[in-house]
């Protein structure tokens, strides 16, 4: 009597089991289309929210995805307190976050750490921080006595506020990635700058790739490859804490070449035109500089507008208050090529085939707005 129990039960659960596997997918599933439909009601929803740093990227981001932008507020009181609040529900639903932490990293990270915080205690089903640039990053290790480890305080506390993911782009150190247990999409603005140098007919066989120390020199020859170009790398020293770097030399031929000098960020543009003087110095011909962000000041500005630098393309991770005010600043967009990460994350696909090949829709939504593109290839720049 007990084996025919035991049978009758174990039936019972394998045909629960088939029963699962075979149900219908959720409401709005398409998989010739896009996966789920982001705007369905239901379980799975992509929600994308922003903080008070983050508007412009998400919304370029929902435009991409065809999604409204979540509705949320922060408030700032009179004695500098952050207070933020969601404003409809999101119980159940993937919650992505975008608030870049760049222009006032300790205030943006702590609201940061407050959204996350909010979400998870409102239920949602996941949430993913997406921080286009991450400034804290810089603080990748303990390289002289008695300092902290920011970028690993940083990550901790990301973990503990309640994120489920991170999405970023361009670390100052790839193995920041490390600092954290859950999953980071670690993406890269290689592409998309190489695209424009490409598209602005800068690329031929007297073009070379600098990098401006060798700590960047791994990645410029990764650009490099892109390109199909040769390398050259800047031997810089830094000896405090104050941003003033100076550039001994230049390791390679760059004597009657058009030289690309490439960077993640830059703050005062003082080492971007000690290179580019040095390479002058050398016979250089033309010279134009690819970052990944841009973090310049107006004094670095007026560096750059008096130097032998003919531009400098980057993207909008954090917001350039230059953006427009000059031919030498130009901006091309990576809030498509997040918006498609976003995409592939909740249509449970790979990010690695993104990061080898990106679509042309993000090419062309990235391009569709930039600066001074079609003034720089009318005029031959």
């Amino acid at each position: 009597m007990c084996v025919n129990r035991i049978q009758t039960n174990t039936c019972i659960r394998v045909k629960c089991v088939i029963k699962y596997c075979r149900k219908e997918k959720p409401t709005g599933y398409d998989k010739k289309v896009r996966g789920f439909d982001m705007s369905a009601e239901g379980s799975g929803i992509i929600r994308i929210f922003a903080g008070s740093t983050g508007r412009s990227f998400a919304m370029k981001m929902c435009q991409y995805l065809g999604v409204p932008l979540g509705d949320s507020r922060t408030f700032r009181f009179s004695d500098n307190n952050i207070f933020v609040r969601i404003n409809e529900t999101i119980r159940d639903k993937d919650v992505y976050l975008v608030q870049p932490i760049g222009e006032d990293p300790n205030n943006e990270f702590v609201e940061l750490l407050f959204w996350l915080d909010a979400f998870k205690r409102a239920s949602a089903n996941s949430v993913t921080a997406i921080i286009p640039f991450f400034g804290y990053a810089k603080g990748d290790k303990k390289d002289e006595p008695r300092v902290s480890i920011r970028a690993r305080v940083c990550a901790d506390c990301i973990e503990v506020a309640g994120a489920d993911r991170v999405i970023v782009m361009d670390l100052h150190s790839p193995q920041v990635q490390g600092f954290f247990r859950k999953p980071v999409d670690h993406l890269y603005a290689r592409t998309l700058l190489c695209e424009y140098v490409r598209r602005a007919n800068l690329v031929d066989d007297n073009t070379v790739v600098v990098s401006p120390d060798g700590g960047f020199a791994k990645s410029a020859r990764a650009f490099a490859d892109e390109l199909g170009v040769p390398v050259a790398i800047g031997d810089k020293i830094r000896t405090g804490h104050d941003e003033n770097a100076k550039i001994m030399s230049v390791i390679g031929d760059v004597e009657g070449k058009n030289c690309f000098i490439v960077d993640d960020f830059t703050i005062s543009g003082g080492t971007l035109v000690d290179v580019a003087n040095a390479l002058k110095a050398k016979g250089a011909k033309r010279i134009f500089c690819g970052l990944s962000h841009i973090m310049l000041k107006e004094e670095g500005l007026r560096k750059i507008e008096n130097s032998p630098i003919e531009f400098i393309v980057s993207t909008d991770t954090v917001r350039c208050p230059f953006e427009g005010k000059t031919d030498k600043i130009r901006i091309v967009s990576v809030a498509p090529l997040f918006a498609e990460t976003v995409r592939r994350i909740h249509d449970r696909e790979g990010i690695g085939e993104l990061l080898a090949n990106i679509p042309e829709r993000v090419l062309d939504q990235s391009f569709a707005q930039q600066l001074s593109f079609s003034d720089c290839t009318d005029k031959g720049v």
